[in-house]
Formats: structure tokens, C-alpha cells, sequence
């Protein structure tokens, strides 16, 4: 929990410092937008030219507006009128999900190590009537298999019987530690989207006050409203699917190391098996 915490602290930093960013850039653009429309306007107003030149001028600045206006500039624009106050929430949900989903990655990308090295290494040092030297690999060994297997190795003098049953018994808590952190993500996979919603039933109850206060359906009087809620859906429906993608991959990661604890659990009690009737 403290590297979610630490994980968290970091990204909340990033994407406050981003936000001020974003305002402060605003209001440069304000500024310089105006400032532009102004000279634009004196220049019109020193200057007649042709009707032709300026149909030319009207259909290229369209275009050239579209070329800077990038993909993070509409994004934050739309983050901006989708209200502070319902979006805000919907960024903390992805923050704090993918916070988790990275702990996650980083565990299980330290648990998933060859194994069938290791084994031949235990397998070496039994044949040798080492037992001392074959938990020593297992536990130089990072990753939950590596201590199945040293638990296994704890108990080889009370015979087979004993092994498997605590190889059994560990690999039950090693594989409930592989998934800890997912019910989490799958929290915030849920309530992205449910803020969204949120937010959208209450741009329409907006949409209505708005309604009912100018006594007109018109659409300048609705669109306000309606913008914050469309707006609010798609950014809780787009963290969802986020944070979907990534919980699909570490469930994939935890089924592959899940099936390698299972195998390399089967090889063990093979290796004590051979041991013991050698013992025998």
C-alpha cells in the first residue's frame, strides 16, 4: 500500500502542476487572442482590399486554426467546460486507479522469473544430498514460486506428505498476494463511469433550471447545460476503458504465473519424490 500511496502522491503532483498549466496557458491564449483580433481589426479598418483576397483570408484561416489546435489543446478545453467540479473526480478515479494498476504491473513483472533453472539447481543439490544448498537457491530467488518452493523444502524431513501440503498451503497464500490490489482497480473501473453519469444527470437538471428561468427551448439557453454532461460521460466512459485494459493485463499476467506455481509445484514434489526413495 505505501508504493500505491508514494505512486499516487507523484501523479497527483504531476497532474496539479499540469493543471495550473493549462489555466495559465488559457488565459495567455485569451490575451493573445484578443490582442491578434485587435490588429486584425485596426488593419481592416486602415486597409480596403479586395473582396476576393479576403474570401481567400476567410478560407485559409479556418484551416490553419484546425493545424494548431492539437490533440492535447482540445483536450484540455474540453476537460476545462466539462466543470471543474464533476471532472475533477472522474481525473482523481483514473489517477488513483492507475496507480494501482502500475503497483500491480511492477509486482507481478518481479514475480514472473524463469523458474526451470532454479528447479534443476534444487534438483543438482538434492542429488548431491545437499538440502542446505537447494533452499540457499531458493531463496536467492525473487518471486512467489521460488518460496513455494523454499516452504516445501522447510518441511522435506517430515517426508512427501508434508511437502505437498505445505506447498499447497503457501501457494494458496502466494496466489491471494498476486491479486491483491485488483478488487481496487475494478472499484474505480465501476465508479469512472458513475461519476460520469453523475455528472450528466446533473447538466441536464441544469439544462431544465436554465429552461426554466429564461422561459425559452432554445438551444443557446440548453447548451451549457447539455455540453457538461455529454462531456462528463465520454471522460468517464474513455478512464474505464483505461483502467479496463490494464486490469485485463495484469488478470492475463496473473493466470500465466498462477499455471508456472502450478507446474513448478508438480516438479518439486517430483524432485522430493526421487529424493526420498533415494533416501529410502
Amino acid at each position: 500500500m505505501k508504493k500505491v500511496f508514494a505512486i499516487i502522491a507523484l501523479m497527483g503532483v504531476f497532474t496539479f502542476g499540469m493543471t495550473q498549466s493549462v489555466f495559465a496557458q488559457d488565459e495567455e491564449e485569451v490575451a493573445a487572442d484578443t490582442a491578434a483580433l485587435e490588429q486584425v481589426d485596426s488593419a481592416n479598418v486602415a486597409e480596403e482590399e479586395p473582396a476576393a483576397v479576403e474570401e481567400a483570408a476567410e478560407e485559409e484561416a479556418p484551416e490553419a486554426q484546425v493545424e494548431e489546435i492539437g490533440m492535447y489543446k482540445q483536450l484540455k478545453t474540453k476537460f476545462i467546460e466539462g466543470s471543474a467540479g464533476w471532472m475533477f473526480p472522474v481525473a482523481l478515479a483514473l489517477i488513483i486507479g492507475l496507480a494501482f494498476c502500475i503497483e500491480r504491473i511492477i509486482y507481478l513483472a518481479l514475480a514472473d522469473v524463469k523458474t526451470k533453472s532454479m528447479l534443476e539447481d534444487v534438483e543438482k543439490a538434492l542429488d548431491s544430498d545437499n538440502v542446505e544448498k537447494a533452499k540457499d537457491v531458493c531463496r536467492n530467488t525473487r518471486g512467489p514460486i521460488a518460496s513455494i518452493c523454499y516452504q516445501g523444502l522447510m518441511r522435506l524431513k517430515d517426508g512427501a506428505d508434508s511437502v505437498e501440503k505445505a506447498v499447497v498451503a503457501y501457494g494458496a497464500v502466494q496466489a491471494s498476494n498476486l491479486e491483491k490490489g485488483c478488487s481496487w482497480i475494478t472499484l474505480f473501473i465501476a465508479m469512472a463511469p458513475s461519476l460520469g453519469f453523475l455528472g450528466t444527470v446533473v447538466g441536464m437538471v441544469q439544462a431544465f433550471d436554465d429552461i426554466q428561468a429564461a422561459g425559452d427551448i432554445s438551444p443557446t439557453v440548453v447548451a451549457g447545460g447539455m455540453k457538461v454532461a455529454l462531456i462528463t460521460t465520454i471522460f468517464g466512459i474513455v478512464v474505464a476503458l483505461v483502467l479496463q485494459l490494464f486490469y485485463n493485463y495484469i488478470l492475463a499476467k496473473i493466470e500465466s504465473i498462477t499455471a508456472q506455481m502450478e507446474d513448478s509445484t508438480i516438479s518439486l514434489l517430483d524432485i522430493v519424490a526421487k529424493y526420498g526413495a533415494k533416501k529410502a
